[in-house]
């Protein structure tokens, strides 16, 4: 079994192997150092100053304190850390330094789901005032941002609705979700208007251009409208209307869950809208509705003041 290293010394190798053969920026160079320094400091407060010593649970012990105590670090940086004393690990092994990498089966902390900001209700207004004109795009675009936000589906599943999956009289549309599950919505009044005023004044057009085709929403060409296409004309009408927030494929999908939460709808209810498994999954868009909530009390109450 080979004989044990002391810690500092495995790191500066580590560190000249990273600059020399791996060509890493001195700035990583820096936060690495940063890094390893902290874990050969939570090692030595531990009695461990070689490597040899070291344990699994040593590694995650080390990860579990760099997200606690009086300055903790956040998941991101806790993960960067980790990813350092995981390439230290690696690195000893290979040079036969240690027998066995404790490191490679630590997981990294979950970093939080982030969710695109979701934009105001006038915002949303100013957004789909940007599909203008009365040609096939615009009033094929209007149709599809209409949708959008009155559905709450994602762009893959509204580029793949058929004509037949509207049901005009009973205002809803077919929806084909992840895992080939499907799921009944109801349409607005608006999106339905965008829809019949595509239907009858801009796809007979584009339909003549392809082989035909049951898809409702058609590219230039006459074929069914990729996710691509779909998410340039979001990006497009964004444009066109001035609205400076960045904007994603699900913008519309999180603004229209935020907003019905922020209307009163039952979470759950939103959980079946929006065609998610779990409840825990809709959830997330609860704390968008929250931090609404809190900006509100700051402003407006009393005691919420200095």
């Amino acid at each position: 079994m080979p004989g044990g290293t002391r810690i500092d010394a495995t790191v500066e190798a580590y560190l000249a192997h990273l600059a020399v053969e791996r060509g890493s920026s001195p700035n990583t160079l820096r936060s690495y150092a940063g890094d390893l320094r902290r874990y050969r400091d939570h090692l030595a407060g531990h009695g461990i100053d070689d490597l040899v010593a070291v344990r699994e649970a040593d590694v995650t012990g080390f990860v579990a304190a760099l997200r606690s105590g009086p300055a903790p670090l956040a998941a991101s940086s806790a993960a960067r850390a980790l990813a350092a004393v995981r390439g230290l690990h690696r690195f000893a092994v290979r040079d036969g330094l240690v027998p066995a990498d404790v490191a490679r089966a630590v997981a990294p902390p979950a970093l939080p789901k982030r969710l695109p900001k979701a934009l105001t209700v006038d915002q949303v207004e100013q957004l789909l005032a940007g599909c203008i004109g009365e040609g096939p795009a615009p009033l094929r675009d209007r149709a599809l941002l209409e949708l959008l936000y009155s559905t709450g589906a994602r762009i893959s599943e509204a580029v793949g609705i058929d004509l037949d999956d509207l049901d005009l009289a009973g205002r809803t549309v077919l929806l084909r979700g992840k895992g080939g599950k499907q799921r009944i919505v109801p349409v607005g009044r608006p999106a339905l208007a965008a829809v019949e005023a595509y239907r009858v004044r801009a796809r007979p057009e584009l339909v003549t251009r392809g082989r035909g085709t049951p898809a409702l929403l058609l590219n230039a060409r006459g074929a069914r409208l990729s996710r691509q296409s779909a998410w340039h004309a979001l990006r497009g009408a964004a444009e066109v209307a001035g609205v400076d927030t960045e904007v994603s494929p699900h913008t519309l999908r999180h603004c229209f869950a935020t907003h019905l939460l922020a209307g009163g709808a039952d979470v759950r209810v939103v959980q079946e809208l929006l065609g998610h498994a779990s409840v825990t999954t809709t959830q997330v868009y609860t704390h968008v509705t929250v931090d609404t909530l809190r900006e509100v009390y700051a402003l407006a109450h009393p005691r919420a003041r200095g």
